[in-house]
């Protein structure tokens, strides 16, 4: 998914369990905890959605260590 030269990708900086949470944070530029508490307090949905993004999703190509 492209929006203005951005690439949604897992996360290598952000990660709690495999980077999405912290991969979509990045893309829209806000902070990794909201976007683990909407996945968190929504319906049983978002697991499934986390699940697959996690599975879909490459990497982003550069991890700060």
């Amino acid at each position: 998914m492209h929006i203005m030269g951005k690439k949604l990708s897992k996360s290598w900086n952000n990660k709690v369990i495999c980077g999405v949470c912290g991969g979509i944070a990045e893309y829209f530029n806000i902070d990794p905890l909201i976007i683990r508490l909407i996945f968190l307090f929504t319906s049983g949905g978002t697991a499934i959605v986390y699940i697959i993004l996690a599975i879909m999703l490459p990497y982003s190509n550069k991890p700060l260590y």
